[in-house]
């Protein structure tokens, strides 16, 4: 179901998916600033970290997407650059990694606790965005399986009358669990910056902390994994080594994640006395 037609009016299901994939993100941003302290609920700081990236993310995928096909941007640049359909997800990554970024030196949040904030929302705001690409049908599907939970897309707009592998969903289990584990660490992160909720009761030592990006670095890794692991039964085309291009940048998403987790056991920043670690976080 690509679209849903109210009278006149076309609406793409994708679309509406990455608008439910923001609304969710936000209210799991939300949630997450106002625990660590760094901006209150009522703050319009929230929305900013998600209208701003979200929207540079959807350029970013366009124009990364466009420039994957250059000749066919060069006979219809209008067309391809217009166009509802093709969209990346590296260059949505990159897009708004950059916007996040700009954001949060222009609000003078520390770089990797604005990360660590973050890395929940975006989790799920993923996995909720795949539905989109589930009901439009639009090629994300795997490979053909013979699993009773096989789908056809014989109306999407990538058309398959074979039973495939419904991904989208997949990578929405995998996202909520992602998103979990994320907000989970988050939370002890806060209470080891935070004396009177760092002692353990039963042995009366402090947890070690986990410094800031930490969260973040578990985010990066976790879905790499996943994103990784997906592709094998994804129909996407091989080029690097066998790889698709998101293996590829999967496996830079996993070493980076693995670097910045050493990185932050070794030392690293330290949660903000200023932000999570000033005072009793909120019960969210």
């Amino acid at each position: 179901m690509p679209f849903i037609h109210i009278g006149p009016i076309e609406l793409p299901t994708f679309g509406l998916m990455v608008a439910a994939a923001m609304v969710v993100a936000y209210y799991v941003l939300r949630a997450d600033l106002a625990r660590r302290g760094i901006a209150a609920k009522n703050s319009s700081t929230a929305e900013m970290f998600i209208v701003v990236p979200s929207l540079a993310g959807i350029v970013g995928a366009k124009l990364y997407h466009v420039l994957e096909t250059p000749r066919e941007l060069f006979a219809d640049p209008v067309g391809m650059l217009l166009s509802r359909y093709g969209l990346a997800w590296f260059g949505g990554l990159i897009g708004g990694f950059a916007a996040w970024v700009w954001l949060a030196r222009a609000k003078k949040i520390p770089l990797l606790e604005s990360f660590d904030a973050g890395s929940a929302a975006a989790a799920l705001g993923y996995g909720i965005g795949r539905i989109g690409c589930l009901l439009s049908g639009d090629g994300d599907y795997g490979v053909p399986t013979s699993l009773p939970w096989g789908m056809s897309f014989p109306n999407g707009l990538v058309p398959t009358t074979e039973r495939v592998h419904p991904t989208p969903i997949y990578e929405l289990i995998a996202a909520c669990a992602i998103a979990w584990v994320l907000w989970k660490i988050g939370a002890r992160q806060i209470a080891a910056a935070i004396p009177t909720l760092a002692k353990d009761a039963r042995m009366g030592h402090p947890e070690k902390p986990l410094r800031s990006g930490g969260v973040f670095a578990a985010y990066l890794f976790l879905t790499g994994v996943a994103r990784f692991l997906v592709e094998f039964i994804r129909i996407n085309p091989r080029s690097f080594f066998g790889m698709t291009n998101a293996q590829a940048a999967s496996i830079a998403s996993m070493i980076v994640g693995a670097a910045l987790w050493w990185y932050v056991s070794r030392g690293g920043e330290r949660v903000s006395a200023e932000h999570g670690g000033g005072k009793r976080p909120h019960s969210t």
